[in-house]
């Protein structure tokens, strides 16, 4: 299905990305197998794990070239375009997966954990793409795939930073959907469930905490990766600006926001209005304070 195309894919060293990458590669494609290496926090470097699965890639008979630029950095996302123009001739793809947690509860969240949070994963997810967009522009086709999640989709506690990161790559997915639509470019966000290490940090202290991690971990990294590689084909050449998820073997396709209720009153409306009148007509359409697994409640199958 990716036969002859070129993918970048960030955060590849592990979990969900080397997923994407050997999934990429079986289908066909030449990658670029992007990762620094970093702690879970976003911590250190370490350029073993990028290149141990270009060499799992190389060992399948794969192509595969390794980076250890980091995403956060404007010249680091024009330094992996560049390998794989250099490597493979072209670039057609790319996975905006590389992450980084720094948890905490909002009234206690330092300023740096939340830009630390955001230069990964949003600016990372900009940074890439715009990397990749004069070439996707050129050539008439691309196709980007990014990982949002359910925390910014939906809400989880002590995430506030993770939650906006990941809800502003969903809009940031849309805009490159609309401004690049007319060059044949697409742009696409899975919400992952997958057991890899940006969930391993889940606590499990409570009975109910060891059944949910118990259920996480059987959703593999290799049932988002197949979808990724679908979103990546010419085969979704007319799916774009959607988004997706993916728990397990069932892949669900999200709402996106709308006006679901108005009401209106020709002379205006004064505060006392409001709460006489407007509010409790729209109440019944309010939405509750919900988590990710308040909604993705049953066991996945």
């Amino acid at each position: 299905m990716l036969k002859g195309k070129s993918i970048v894919v960030t955060g590849a060293g592990g979990g969900i990305g080397r997923a994407i990458a050997l999934v990429a590669a079986a289908e066909g494609a030449c990658v670029v197998v992007n990762d620094i290496g970093a702690a879970l926090d976003g911590s250190g470097s370490d350029e073993g794990p990028a290149h141990r699965v270009a060499a799992e890639i190389h060992q399948a008979g794969g192509q595969a070239v390794a980076d250890t630029s980091s995403v956060s950095e404007a010249d680091g996302a024009e330094a992996m375009v560049a390998a794989a123009i250099k490597a493979f001739g072209r670039i057609d793809g790319v996975v905006n997966n590389a992450g980084v947690l720094r948890d905490g509860f909002f009234h206690k969240m330092p300023a740096e954990h939340l830009d630390q949070v955001l230069k990964v994963h949003l600016y990372g997810s900009f940074n890439v793409s715009r990397a990749a967009a004069p070439h996707f522009k050129e050539q008439g086709s691309g196709a980007f795939v990014h990982m949002t999640s359910t925390s910014g989709l939906i809400g989880n506690l002590a995430q506030a930073n993770y939650s906006a990161a990941k809800l502003g790559v969903v809009g940031l997915s849309k805009s490159i959907a609309l401004d690049m639509q007319k060059f044949g470019v697409r742009s696409n966000c899975i919400a992952p469930f997958a057991w890899s290490r940006m969930i391993s940090s889940i606590k499990a202290e409570t009975d109910d905490q060891k059944e949910r991690v118990a259920r996480l971990k059987q959703m593999t990294p290799d049932k988002v990766a197949t979808m990724v590689a679908y979103l990546l084909s010419d085969a979704a050449r007319e799916v774009n600006g959607q988004i997706f998820s993916v728990r397990n073997n069932e892949i669900f396709l999200f709402s996106q926001p709308r006006p679901i209720r108005s009401v209106h009153r020709g002379e205006g409306w004064t505060v006392s209005d409001i709460a006489e009148h407007a509010i409790p007509a729209l109440k019944a359409d309010f939405y509750p304070l919900e988590v990710s697994a308040d909604i993705f409640s049953w066991d996945p199958v």
